[in-house]
């Protein structure tokens, strides 16, 4: 492992995962061993990890003075740490108790803070304490478990004496979303990757001044995402919102169904609004409570267009079209629930995206954009169009559903092996529609009124092509242009597909 020394000599080590920009991640415990992190929720696969053991943790070595392992006096190693990998500014994510050690550097080093990610963040630094009561309902959540009765009854024989270790021990059930056999083999670990000692003097007296520390993160333009469990108890996502009040800038983010350790229990969920946050080119906003995912290209005072991607992609897919598009409009690329960065909440099915499609426009004000979907994207935007032909000027629907029942009918999907580019509950609820799809929804295509471009695939598309041809006679404003590019013809063959696009006015 690459080591750097520090300011008082102490050598420390990191490790390095993944590739591009680093993001500088501070484990928690406090003052355990970064192995804990494990793969971390795939979080390398978006960013370059640079995963610093704390002193006296892992391969990093031990102070000469033990007092050091106070956390404020920590915050010289991190900013050590920036200078030997010769970085001007920082991505800076601190978990639990290092959402502390993470805090109190933004406050000493925020010119150094480019952006700063605090995973179920210890709130300490800025003086939000958690009560005992408040760790106690934060556990009845599990009240229907089978292991709660047990679990409860051991918190009641923590005492002031009870060893660290054993502490870590009973509580643990309650720090993760499930207690399953991979929180309880992740829960094992403690043992031996905690330095007890070292943890004790982490939080000795001197190591927070939270009226100072508020004082100095109003200077801090960085912004900040805090990402917290749906039931944990430390900090609950009340707390966690109290302390993101604490940033000009920050973001709250709830982790449904996770507790302490959230990439143990949903390693997407974890990574996905991590890596959409720390993307400058990905932006958010929130529809009907799911978090969407999005992309903008040209000037903002441009005409507006709106890209919407079939089942399996996500807005990126859309970079050469947009790009193209963008010398004189306003290009949004938008990931549908269960794709890409946005969240992956179910339901799905044709309907829903059309219902996320229609909240997306208006959030973003986007009345009268010009739409431009792709197969199942086509899908909703039909419906779309046909309930409220006043949100779309102009309709372009590549490839798309014409509700025509699949004959033979599309038989259960087993999902492949690996991690995928969409939510495989997506494939089940679509296919099931395509099978039987709405009769309401063929039937309302004729109210599709607003002007349409059909493009079709030709014979090596996968989609029936006469039912593309049925539909451009069935909307009183469309036209049908066929490319021989098969299903994806925007990917394939992305200059015949500006064409036609450009000359159907877009």
């Amino acid at each position: 492992m690459p080591t750097f020394t520090t300011y008082d000599g102490t050598e420390l080590a990191y490790d390095v995962r993944g590739e591009g920009e680093p993001l500088v991640c501070l484990p928690g415990g406090p003052m355990r061993d970064a192995a804990y992190l494990g793969e971390f929720g795939g979080l390398a696969a978006y960013r370059r990890l640079i995963v610093l053991d704390l002193r006296g943790t892992g391969a990093s070595a031990e102070p000469a003075d033990p007092a050091s392992y106070r956390c404020d006096r920590q915050v010289a190693d991190v900013e050590a740490l920036r200078r030997h990998l010769g970085l001007e500014r920082i991505d800076l994510l601190g978990h639990s108790a290092s959402g502390n050690l993470a805090t109190l550097y933004a406050a000493a080093h925020p010119e150094r803070v480019r952006s700063l990610v605090l995973v179920t963040p210890g709130t300490w630094a800025v003086g939000i304490e958690i009560t005992d009561e408040e760790w106690d309902k934060a556990g009845e959540v599990f009240a229907d478990q089978a292991w709660y009765a047990e679990a409860r009854a051991g918190l009641a024989t923590i005492g002031p004496d009870t060893p660290p270790a054993r502490v870590k021990e009973i509580v643990a059930p309650f720090a993760y979303g499930r207690w399953d056999e991979a929180a309880r083999a992740h829960a094992a670990g403690i043992t031996d990757e905690a330095h007890w000692d070292a943890a004790a003097a982490f939080h000795a007296p001197g190591a927070f001044d939270p009226e100072a520390t508020r004082a100095a993160l109003t200077g801090l333009i960085a912004p900040v995402l805090i990402l917290a469990g749906e039931y944990d108890g430390g900090p609950s996502p009340v707390r966690a919102a109290e302390l993101a009040e604490c940033f000009p800038r920050a973001e709250l983010v709830v982790q449904r169904g996770a507790g302490h350790f959230p990439w143990v229990d949903d390693a997407g969920a974890f990574a996905r609004p991590i890596a959409a946050f720390l993307d400058p080119e990905v932006h958010t906003v929130t529809v009907d409570g799911v978090r969407l995912a999005y992309r903008v290209w040209g000037e903002e005072a441009a005409p507006p267009v709106v890209l919407v991607h079939g089942r399996g992609g996500n807005s990126a897919e859309w970079a050469r079209i947009a790009g193209e598009l963008a010398a004189d409009r306003r290009v949004y690329a938008v990931d549908l629930r269960g794709h890409g960065l946005s969240d992956w909440t179910g339901p799905y099915g044709f309907d829903v995206f059309r219902d996320e499609l229609r909240g997306f426009l208006k959030e973003l004000d986007l009345t009268g954009a010009d739409v431009i979907a792709h197969s199942m994207g086509g899908a909703a935007a039909c419906l779309l169009a046909m309930e409220e032909p006043g949100l779309i000027g102009r309709l372009v629907l590549e490839e798309a559903p014409v509700f025509v029942p699949l004959d033979p009918p599309r038989g259960h999907a087993e999902r492949p092996e690996g991690p995928l580019p969409l939510d495989w509950a997506v494939v089940h609820a679509t296919d099931a529609q395509l099978n039987a799809p709405d009769p309401a929804w063929r039937e309302g295509l004729a109210a599709i009124t607003v002007p349409t471009l059909i493009l079709a695939g030709g014979e090596t598309s996968h989609f029936a092509q006469e039912p593309l041809a049925w539909m451009a006679d069935e909307l009183p404003a469309a036209r049908l242009v066929t490319i021989a590019a098969g299903h994806e013809i925007h990917r394939c063959r992305p200059d015949a597909f500006l064409a036609a696009v450009r000359e159907f006015g877009i």
